[in-house]
């Protein structure tokens, strides 16, 4: 499978958009599911650091990393406020972190970002992949028109800056140097799904969840997902096994491509 990269590919429809209100629902779904989901390997304690989305903040992570925490890793978010695009300091901000995490534990981060957040870690992982372990994405669009979400108006308006940005894509949009996995939905209102499609490799890989976009960081199949990914030991990765639980839970990203 190949990345998608048309310029034509469209942003998610309305239909899609105003149905991203079920993200409620799959946030009740994801704490209501929580002693199911400790049933998942307990992590060996390595740092994982976690990005908003655009105008995110931490607080957007918070579940995601509670859980993380009581799987057994040392999960942190990323402390520069709300997302509001790559303004001044933040890149600046977002490396210093994630050399403070290296030195303090000595040992590589898991980076995980959501939506715009994921671009981030994508851009991370191309100039410091000796300090990621891996990189997860969450609906995150490395790739196609940057006008093939519901949100590049928001993006041009929060960061002041244009969403055509070839400078920052051309290391985006390669698969990074370390393990990467990109969890996307078909079902997603804000992001057009074929911009998330990693193409898959050795240490490279798509997984499908049934989940909004604003829903993604708490939905309990994205949650058992990302703990799965983070359980592997350095360097012995493999794909994800999506096993008993897919179709229904985990539809396979290859279909009608």
């Amino acid at each position: 499978m190949t990345t998608a990269t048309h310029d034509h590919i469209a942003p998610p429809s309305r239909l899609l958009l105003l149905a991203e209100a079920r993200a409620l629902w799959e946030t009740g779904a994801g704490i209501a599911m929580w002693p199911l989901l400790q049933l998942t390997p307990r992590g060996d304690g390595h740092p994982v650091l976690v990005l908003p989305g655009l105008v995110a903040s931490d607080v957007s992570t918070l579940l995601l990393r509670r859980y993380l925490n009581s799987r057994g890793y040392d999960a942190h978010g990323w402390g520069l406020g709300r997302n509001l695009g790559p303004r001044q300091g933040v890149e600046d901000g977002m490396v210093q972190l994630l050399k403070t995490l290296n030195d303090k534990s000595g040992q590589k981060v898991s980076v995980i970002g959501w939506s715009l957040g994921g671009v981030y870690a994508r851009l991370l992982a191309s100039a410091h992949s000796g300090l990621i372990r891996n990189v997860i994405t969450l609906g995150s669009p490395f790739s196609g028109s940057p006008r093939a979400t519901n949100a590049w108006r928001v993006y041009e308006g929060v960061s002041g800056q244009s969403s055509h940005d070839p400078r920052r894509m051309k290391f985006v949009e390669p698969t990074p140097p370390v393990p990467t996995t990109s969890i996307f939905s078909r079902t997603d209102g804000v992001v057009a799904w074929r911009c998330s499609l990693e193409k898959t490799g050795p240490k490279s890989e798509n997984i499908e969840v049934m989940a909004s976009h604003l829903g993604l960081g708490a939905h309990p199949a994205v949650l058992y997902a990302v703990a799965d990914r983070l359980a592997q030991p350095e360097g012995e990765w493999k794909p994800f096994n999506r096993g008993l639980l897919g179709p229904l839970v985990y539809p396979d990203p290859d279909r009608d491509m």
